[in-house]
């Protein structure tokens, strides 16, 4: 254990590894901090002891007292307390059990056809714009959302609106904004539960409702947080792994000349999507000890995904972007129970675009370097606002 320390140690960039918080590692797995809005907290930075902790069911997202709770940022629905304390796990349970029969691999399989259409339509579209052009507009984040709105059921003309409330709510700078964009994603939620109800389709939200065992809020509540977590985090992985492709010229043309990479070209990019994301926040449920670090019940609980997918006793060159890396163990759909149902819909969308980018683009290439690109400063994920293209 170190000093207390102020964070943030690094600003998240798809391209500039985090040499302070590297530096932090490699003197300890766990620190005590103080949070960017003054909160004391404790910082996990070891491999290992992560990928313990995320499955330990002494640590939760609620806490007893909500409202005194310590916070890494103002945003509602990331930074702070999350459900209710008494319930909390049996609602995860609930969750899971809901949702996962529209994960399962033979449901992603049945998808397969319509991810790769979307696919083909946003590159057919890309092509006929010709360069320059944005590829995080035109596809890293416009897949996510076609996805994500096909298997809820959203209607295309609302799907737009989407990224704005999902950047809004993730905003760790300003309170307001962030609990404005929850208010209208929830109310379009509960909008479109009702709907569903009256003309129900073969979507999630229909079929929840059809299911007769939730509540409309409760079903609009599970939807719009498969909604926020299935665009946000699979639009930051194309965004990183896009960009580290075209800036390793070597890793491009590897996977352009061997499209049997694309699920190797996939996982590198979901470990290295730690780079857009801040630390996984946890409370304590009962005092415990982390690597010799006395924790104490309602404490908070900072769990680094970075410094997990950079730890250099797990990862060769860690810094390095690997489309042949063999042996990747990344974090990044968490782990035990509270692994990540969407994973195979996440890499199903991953391996589709980068093997039909490089595919289809064998001459594209950054038109700025990728340390030079401007990335959301407020936002949950450090997404690019443009990846600058030309082929």
């Amino acid at each position: 254990m170190t000093d207390q320390i102020q964070l943030p140690l690094d600003l998240p960039h798809p391209a500039r590894p985090q040499r302070n918080l590297r530096q932090l590692q490699k003197r300890a797995p766990v620190h005590r901090v103080t949070t960017a809005v003054g909160a004391p907290a404790w910082l996990v930075t070891g491999y290992h002891e992560i990928r313990g902790l995320l499955g330990d069911a002494r640590l939760g997202r609620s806490h007893p007292d909500p409202d005194n709770a310590p916070r890494s940022g103002e945003s509602v629905l990331l930074d702070g307390p999350r459900g209710d304390y008494e319930t909390e796990q049996a609602w995860v349970s609930t969750m899971r059990s809901r949702l996962q029969p529209f994960f399962s691999p033979r449901h992603v399989q049945a998808m397969r056809p319509r991810v790769e259409a979307l696919t083909g339509d946003l590159l057919d579209l890309l092509a006929k714009q010709g360069p320059p052009a944005d590829l995080a507009r035109s596809l890293a984040l416009a897949l996510p959302r076609e996805v994500i709105g096909d298997l809820l059921g959203v209607p295309a003309e609302d799907r737009a609106a989407l990224d704005g409330w999902t950047t809004a709510i993730s905003d760790a700078s300003d309170r307001e904004r962030s609990a404005s964009g929850l208010a209208s994603l929830n109310a379009y939620g509960r909008e479109l539960v009702a709907r569903k109800r009256t003309d129900p389709g073969e979507d999630v939200v229909s079929r929840l409702g059809a299911d007769g065992s939730l509540t409309d809020d409760e079903i609009a509540q599970l939807a719009m947080g498969v909604l926020f977590a299935g665009y946000e985090t699979t639009a930051a992985a194309l965004c990183v792994g896009t960009t580290l492709l075209l800036d390793s010229r070597d890793q491009w043309r590897a996977l352009w000349g061997d499209p049997g990479l694309a699920p190797a070209a996939a996982e590198e990019s979901l470990r290295v999507v730690s780079r857009l994301l801040p630390p996984d926040i946890r409370y304590a449920r009962a005092d415990l000890e982390i690597a010799g670090a006395a924790v104490g019940r309602g404490e908070l609980v900072m769990l680094d995904m970075y410094a997990a997918a950079h730890d250099e006793t797990v990862f060769d060159d860690p810094d390095r972007f690997d489309v042949t890396r063999e042996n990747n163990p990344h974090l990044s759909f968490g782990f035990g129970l509270r692994y990540c149902i969407g994973a195979p819909l996440a890499r199903l969308e991953l391996q589709t675009a980068l093997t039909e980018l490089t595919r289809r683009f064998p001459e594209m290439e950054l038109t700025v370097p990728a340390g030079e690109l401007t990335v959301r400063r407020a936002s949950f994920a450090a997404i690019p606002e443009s990846i600058p293209v030309a082929w």
